[in-house]
């Protein structure tokens, strides 16, 4: 992620002629410019596994992507995150979604740092991981786009994967190999061949978080069911490297460019994570123990 970033069109964006310049080293000031940064439902928080109910309602219906590989896809460098656009029809249906309605899968976001210790935007008992990926997906069952579900009710569900280092991940081959391509903000590459279900855990490893929050870069918007997959993906040391080289700015003369910024995530000046102890929170959490599932839910209440 950027450290000062500029958002120029964006379906994230209140209006296509609003472009507002934002970075994570004033991330305690977006409220000023973007009031749903001010809502009472902020992510990302810091999830603590330690306080914890089961709760049996995620049960009733399992948590189901029916992902479809994409032809064509196009990876940006939007100056903010790298972005995977889908192009094919891929849904996630059940789990804590409404029953019977369908949420399609926009595009995949990846959250990184200039180092091992942090870049995830979300923390587990405080504890950081290098990266973090988000699926986002839309309610195409009550709206009929992306930009018409943002902040509304049951508009957006995001599944969130964290990434430690290990072993390279093959499914992330085919981006990693571009990002050279498109080393500075604005630039695109498409690729043949992406299958969104290459990041998905075992399923056998995929406990969940549950917790109803916020987008996490402006204009925050609320209204977002996040997703949060306890076990993380492995990612090689090349492959986040190639992350790291990216870059915020476009590409400009030699001079200029000591001036620009690598895209990442900045550690303490990043997205700030909501303190548990300032809100209400519901978190809810999915264990599997050896093919039968229980339910955790945390509620997470105010001092």
């Amino acid at each position: 992620m950027a450290d000062k970033s500029f958002i120029e069109e964006s379906e994230l964006c209140p209006r296509k002629d609003e472009a507002l310049e934002w970075g994570y080293e004033e991330g305690v000031e977006w409220g000023l410019i973007f009031p749903d940064a001010n809502g009472e439902y902020q992510s990302p928080i810091n999830l603590n596994s330690r306080e914890a109910n089961y709760d049996p309602s995620l049960l009733e219906v399992h948590l189901t992507p029916n992902y479809v590989v994409c032809r064509d896809c196009e990876v940006i460098n939007d100056g903010h995150s790298i972005q995977i656009v889908l192009k094919s029809k891929s849904v996630l249906v059940g789990g804590p979604l409404p029953r019977g309605h369908e949420f399609e899968l926009y595009d995949v976001r990846f959250h990184w740092g200039r180092e091992n210790q942090r870049g995830s935007e979300h923390t587990v008992n405080f504890k950081a991981f290098p990266m973090e990926l988000h699926l986002m997906h839309w309610n195409s069952t009550l709206y009929n786009s992306i930009e018409e579900a943002v902040g509304k009710k049951h508009g957006i569900a995001i599944i969130a994967l964290f990434v430690q280092i290990g072993k390279e991940h093959a499914g992330l081959k085919a981006v990693t190999e571009v990002l050279q391509d498109i080393q500075y903000k604005g630039k695109s590459k498409t690729i043949p061949c992406f299958n969104p279900n290459s990041l998905l855990p075992d399923p056998l490893l995929r406990d969940y978080w549950v917790y109803e929050g916020s987008l996490t870069i402006p204009p925050c918007s609320e209204g977002v069911t996040w997703i949060l997959f306890r076990y993380p993906l492995t990612l090689s040391q090349l492959q986040i490297e190639e992350f790291r080289r990216l870059r915020t700015h476009i590409k400009v003369a030699e001079e200029e460019r000591q001036q620009n910024k690598s895209l990442y995530i900045e550690g303490e000046d990043n997205a700030p994570t909501v303190p548990l102890d300032e809100k209400w929170k519901l978190l809810r959490l999915l264990l599997q123990f050896n093919h039968k599932a229980c339910i955790v839910c945390l509620h997470l209440i105010q001092s």
